[in-house]
């Protein structure tokens, strides 16, 4: 016997920004699985059973949820943002190919979500508008070197660059040398938008330069967009700022 297991992204944080796809998949699912304060943004369906574990516990959640579809039971892991950047559906591949082969017959479905540089780059204007990449600055799952590696990489490229995870308690430096390394790649007024808590209540979104950008100015809810040198900042009197990246690469340069 053999269940389903979807995928579902939750978005940034605001109910509008939560797809109807999903908010179907959620209603369907008999269990849901999640980082807590995710599943906290779920609504209670009467019936439904919730299990939560720690940021920190992806692959057990993974293998848990698994588990539990394999006996036939539809189950529904939540990640915030899109499910397939930096977070579940990830650990779920992962998992699945690792664990017993009656896994693979499972029904499995990934739920798109907007993904938290899509809601910050919305609030500036469009930072991301020619090429970029994304980056996360945690070394919890590679060297730290590698990510120093990449970040030379990109920004020699001419990429904007999005940088998720950018501090926490455990990794408080490592953004300020992130910085550092940006600086010695492109110009000193390259915009960098802070975008913190994007779509919530608590929501902070600031615009500032790469020679300002300090550490200090981001946690871990924090979505962080470095530009690349043909992005533009374009102030507006009583307004934020407004932040985008030319389609056109030289455009102003010809």
């Amino acid at each position: 016997m053999s269940g389903k297991l979807t995928v579902i992204g939750l978005g940034p944080g605001s109910v509008g920004q939560l797809t109807p796809e999903a908010t179907d998949a959620l209603h369907a699912a008999d269990v849901l699985f999640g980082y807590g304060p995710y599943l906290d943004r779920v609504p209670d369906r009467a019936g439904q059973r919730r299990q939560a574990s720690d940021n920190r516990q992806e692959n057990d959640r993974a293998r848990r949820a698994l588990a539990e579809a394999a006996q036939g039971a539809s189950v529904a892991v939540v990640s915030g943002g899109d499910p397939g950047v930096f977070a579940m559906a990830a650990a779920i591949c992962e998992a699945l190919e690792r664990g017993p082969g009656a896994w693979l017959s499972i029904d499995l479905a990934i739920v798109p979500g907007v993904t938290s540089m899509l809601a910050v780059a919305a609030r500036v204007g469009a930072p991301l508008g020619h090429d970029f990449c994304a980056l996360s600055l945690s070394d919890n799952l590679k060297p730290w070197p590698v990510v120093e590696q990449r970040l030379r990489a990109a920004a020699g490229a001419g990429f904007a660059i999005a940088l998720y995870n950018p501090i926490s308690r455990s990794r408080p430096w490592q953004l300020d040398r992130a910085f550092e390394i940006l600086r010695t790649h492109l110009p000193a007024g390259t915009p960098v938008v802070f975008g913190r808590a994007v779509g919530r209540i608590d929501e902070r979104v600031r615009v500032t330069t790469l020679a300002a950008a300090h550490g200090s100015d981001a946690d871990m809810a924090t979505c962080i967009i470095v530009g690349s040198p043909e992005t533009r900042l374009v102030e507006r009197p009583n307004r934020t700022a407004l932040v985008y990246t030319p389609r056109s690469l030289g455009v102003f340069n010809t």
